[in-house]
């Protein structure tokens, strides 16, 4: 009865599993598919399901099937609980746990094991090969937990997007998980606890064979992007010259050949192991203290398991020829002499001697089995083995110490070649136009008047001052924040002061978000209604010139404020707006009801319209409301939708409040970078998304910017993030400390702030990768010209792919073989201080005129150094704007003329002696002075050195922008403003060797212009 009742119970439990995993399953299918479609992306969301679907099927499917079917028929083949024929012992027919002792009379089955004593085991070597064997799969299982491990994110729908392939079972992949092991007792007790029970109880190999058939559905399916591209293959036209393929070969080929080898080393050692370890545990050899050899059965099964084991090693030294092109030694990244002429050839004989082998086993598993061939067997893995170790290590090594080191230079000349042009390739350094920057040193006050776009918008706001202004002036409440603040370009109206007319002129502007922070509601405030219905969007952005201070020395923003008054023909109205410089600013600055519903900080999931007001925006002590009407979210009108998100976002209030409406929609995903990658998880995003002010229907339909005119009830407000598509199997490219060696910027991704829409567009369709995703999700990305025209004049050359490619330039700046052996040229981007601090220089953005051209242009500009000076050698530049967009130029000073670098400049300004009083003066009185941002500008064929000058207080930190810093030449000038300081270097008196400051009159308070 309690049997019957166990039974039951089980049958129940896995009855509530199944209905559970059933309702999980069909909400978040519901869910997403209801997201998607708002998106117009659903065909996205069931290509990837379905294509990780089936992957994880036949992972799991296959992988269960070979071991669950080769474990049966090892458990078939295996020995009884006793030597029948050597005891006496009988089988009844009714099963093998029914047993009768009949010495008298024994009686034989027709079908009973005959071992073959030349395969026989004393106990000594029969405990050593069980407990071996016993280790390595535990190693085997405790690897490929760690690597399901490393796939698996909580948090994210199924796994993370296709990371690298992981190093199949082997040799490298033990001593890896030994090697971590030797730091934890621990797990080295777990590794033996757990051999120790595979040796005691065998049946452990089932529940293992389940686990590695559910690791192995993760991990294919974890690799569902990769399983696209192979079949979406796009050639890239450069083939590599060790084995003259196409380097889509290895980009879109390669990682599938390397997950079937994973899978097939994992699988077939764990079965052969598993298999072994059965056939020699059987018949109670262990205490009986021998292993009478195995049957005919038994040896052809693990023939034919050997065979197909030797088949996978046969594959995985295939692939290790392709791999050659991805080591990295002292001199190169790639295959060196040693590797194009040894080792590659080493890796071809040692895949054919193991597929020979492989079939030799094969063989064997269907021949009348000998003595003399398990004897042949055994000494050709004898020679096998000692084959491997020479030619796999022995050769390679003697060919490297005793040919190329001593000759090395010229033994890997042609390879250091295609290591630097390769990896120039794989991050774009070819691309560079590379001139010579040769200064002339002849500035005058006249080139800086003809120059004066570029002096109008020299950066003297960094954004950390900057953004702690905006949190002490701009927050207006505590649950608003500035969670950055970024630099971008717009074109103003402005007044020309000679005609008095309205013209137009590019200002470079910092632009920062006011978003809502959930997290800074008074906790008391903290209610269902208030985090779901009430705090649903931040308000609005300021806007300020990178170049002008206001009063007191702090930003002059040109856009601040919320609901500021305006006066209209009628009357003067406080209708959310915000504050506006001046009317040329408003004509120029679409403003209209700035609310943000999608950005950075935006984490909590909405809902809206409902008929609890939202917060709009605060005023005076009262609050202003409004209801959402945009076109984001979900509706949840109906009881079974409410149903479904209650159950995917776990907010059962959803189902019990009376709030909502037949309109009311549910908004999700509302973090940016959460939604696009959600979206796109194949591509890599930037980590610094930028907020754009855009009239996007501009240019439609005829109507011309004039003509324009900016509805207040739009909405203007639109997020850009670029993204990348990248690759860690380029060949010959030295990979990053992110471990990929192939970036391109092929994508710019656009969102809504208000509405939630995202839309792709392909910045660099020269691109394979962007290709092959174009082919496979044909209605996702769409060409760059069909971006807006006022969107796409605020696209950037993006931060994180210079700063990636100026790294990489460093180095691979050097063309020459043997100046990139020796390391003669190596580059460095140089140290600045920043406030009492010490950093590195990062890229920073100017509106410039390149030597070569006739008008200036928005580009982001880096610096380098030799490795062991201080001195300037040249400045990178990345262009963003029109037909120009996404090209660099590389400008290298001459190597015999002396460039002042920032470091040095920094010295001199530190050094001397009245601008060191001046800051030490600030700081003794409750105050601290700030460095800024040293920026060098290029001038003509001069460089400007500007930097700005903070002055915060220790304590509510309010900085404000004291003096302003040029160096030119040997002539250093602190002054209130930009414009005296360079009035005093270009105007003043000369003095060739004395730095000329001008004075300051009132030492405690900075004044102002």
């Amino acid at each position: 009865m309690l049997k019957g009742l166990g039974k039951r119970a089980f049958q129940w439990i896995v009855a509530g599993l199944g209905v559970w995993m059933g309702i999980e399953l069909f909400t978040f299918l519901s869910a997403e598919s209801l997201w998607f479609e708002e998106l117009d992306y659903e065909r996205v969301f069931w290509v990837r399901l379905l294509t990780r679907l089936v992957l994880l099927v036949l992972g799991l499917g296959i992988t269960g099937g070979l071991t669950f079917g080769n474990l049966f028929l090892a458990n078939h083949l295996k020995y009884g609980k006793l030597d029948l024929l050597s005891r006496g012992l009988t089988e009844p027919l009714g099963g093998r746990d029914r047993w009768k002792r009949n010495i008298s009379h024994p009686f034989a089955q027709p079908n009973l094991p005959s071992p073959n004593s030349y395969t026989a085991l004393n106990l000594e070597s029969l405990l050593a090969l069980v407990i071996l064997l016993s280790l390595g799969i535990s190693t085997l299982l405790v690897y490929y937990a760690q690597v399901v491990v490393d796939y698996w994110h909580p948090g994210s729908w199924l796994l993370l997007n296709s990371p690298s392939v992981p190093l199949g079972f082997g040799l490298q992949s033990s001593q890896e998980i030994l090697q971590q092991m030797t730091t934890d007792w621990w797990q080295i007790a777990l590794l033996l606890l757990f051999t120790l029970a595979i040796v005691v109880e065998p049946r452990l190999l089932y529940a293992i064979a389940a686990v590695l058939s559910l690791f192995f559905g993760l991990v294919f399916s974890g690799q569902w992007a990769k399983v696209l591209l192979f079949f979406h293959p796009i050639a890239f036209n450069i083939t590599e010259p060790v084995f003259n393929r196409d380097i889509s070969f290895y980009i879109f080929n390669l990682p599938i050949w390397e997950l079937l080898q994973f899978w097939l080393m994992g699988v077939l050692f764990f079965l052969f192991a598993a298999v072994t370890i059965l056939y020699l545990v059987s018949g109670n050899s262990i205490s009986e203290g021998k292993f009478p050899g195995f049957s005919e059965g038994q040896l052809r099964h693990l023939y034919g398991l050997g065979a197909a084991l030797m088949g996978a090693i046969a594959l995985r030294y295939a692939l290790l020829r392709y791999e050659l092109l991805y080591t990295s030694n002292a001199v190169i990244y790639g295959a060196g002499y040693t590797q194009a002429n040894v080792e590659v050839w080493s890796y071809g004989g040692l895949a054919l001697l193991s597929g020979a082998l492989a079939i030799f086993l094969l063989y064997l598993t269907f021949r009348k089995l000998e003595p003399h061939h398990f004897k042949r067997l055994k000494q050709s893995l004898g020679l096998y083995v000692a084959l491997v170790a020479i030619a796999g290590a022995l050769l390679p090594f003697a060919v490297q110490r005793l040919i190329v080191q001593p000759n090395e230079i010229e033994r890997e000349r042609p390879y250091i070649e295609r290591s630097i042009a390769f990896t120039r390739q794989g991050f774009g350094l070819d691309r560079i136009d590379v001139q010579l920057f040769n200064p002339e040193n002849a500035l005058t006050f006249e080139d800086l008047l003809a120059n004066d776009l570029t002096i109008n918008n020299i950066r003297l706001w960094d954004t950390r001052p900057l953004l702690q202004t905006n949190r002490q002036l701009q927050q207006i409440r505590l649950y608003y924040k500035f969670p950055d603040a970024d630099i971008d370009r717009y074109t103003l109206r402005k007044t020309d002061p000679e005609s008095q007319k309205s013209v137009t002129e590019r200002q470079q502007v910092l632009i920062s978000a006011r978003e809502l922070d959930y997290s800074g509601v008074p906790t008391e405030a903290q209610t269902w209604v208030n985090k779901h219905l009430v705090y649903t969007h931040g308000y609005g952005f300021t806007l300020s010139p990178v170049n002008t201070v206001g009063p007191g020395g702090l930003p002059d923003y040109f856009v601040r404020d919320i609901g500021m008054e305006r006066q209209t023909v009628q009357e003067t109205a406080n209708d959310g707006t915000l504050g506006i410089a001046n009317e040329l600013i408003r004509t120029s600055i679409p403003i209209g009801h700035p609310r943000i519903y999608y950005g950075e900080l935006t984490d909590t999931a909405v809902m809206a319209p409902s008929k609890v007001p939202e917060l709009d925006y605060p005023q005076g002590d009262e609050n202003v409301y409004n209801s959402y009407e945009g076109a984001g979210g979900v509706g949840i009108g109906s009881w079974w939708r409410r149903l479904i998100f209650a159950k995917y976002l776990n907010n059962w209030q959803m189902l019990f409040t009376d709030n909502f409406t037949p309109e009311t929609k549910v908004l999700f995903r509302r973090n940016i970078k959460d939604r696009i990658r959600a979206i796109a998880p194949f591509l890599e995003f930037d980590s610094d998304p930028y907020l754009v002010v855009a009239n996007t229907r501009l240019y439609e339909s005829g109507i011309t910017p004039a003509e324009q005119q900016f509805p207040e009830s739009d909405n203007y407000l639109y997020w850009i993030i670029d993204a990348y598509t990248i690759s860690d199997r380029y060949p010959y490219s030295e990979p990053t400390s992110q471990e990929f060696n192939y970036i391109r910027n092929s994508v710019k991704v656009v969102v809504d702030a208000y509405n939630g829409k995202v839309k792709l567009y392909i910045a660099d369709p020269s691109d394979p990768l962007v290709q092959s995703w174009q082919e496979i999700f044909p209605n996702l990305l769409q060409p760059l010209d069909a971006m807006p025209v006022a969107l796409r004049s605020h696209i950037r050359y993006p931060q994180d792919f210079f700063e990636v490619q100026s790294e990489r330039l460093l180095t691979y700046h050097m063309t020459d073989p043997k100046v990139f052996y020796n390391r003669e040229d190596q580059w460095r981007v140089p140290n600045e201080i920043y406030g009492s601090k010490q950093q590195v220089v990062e890229p920073y953005y100017l509106i410039m005129k390149l030597p070569t051209e006739v008008s200036e242009e928005f580009i982001l500009l880096n610096l380098f150094t030799p490795m062991s000076r201080n001195n300037l050698i040249g400045w990178m530049g990345g262009r963003a704007d029109g037909i120009n967009y996404g090209n660099l130029l590389l400008y290298q000073f001459p190597k015999q003329q002396l460039v002042y670098g920032p470091e040095q400049i920094e010295a001199r300004i530190n050094q001397d002696p009245v601008i060191s009083q001046q800051i030490s003066l600030w700081n003794r009185q409750g105050s601290q002075a700030l460095q800024g941002n040293l920026l060098v500008i290029p001038i003509e064929r001069s460089l400007l050195y500007v930097e700005p000058l903070y002055i915060e207080a220790e304590e509510n930190s309010l900085p404000i922008l004291a003096r302003v810093i040029v160096a030119y030449e040997n002539r250093i000038v602190m002054a209130e403003t930009l414009e005296l300081a360079l009035k005093a270097v270009f105007q003043g008196k000369e003095q060739p060797t004395d730095p000329i400051i001008r004075p300051v009159e009132d030492m405690t308070l900075p004044a102002v212009n």
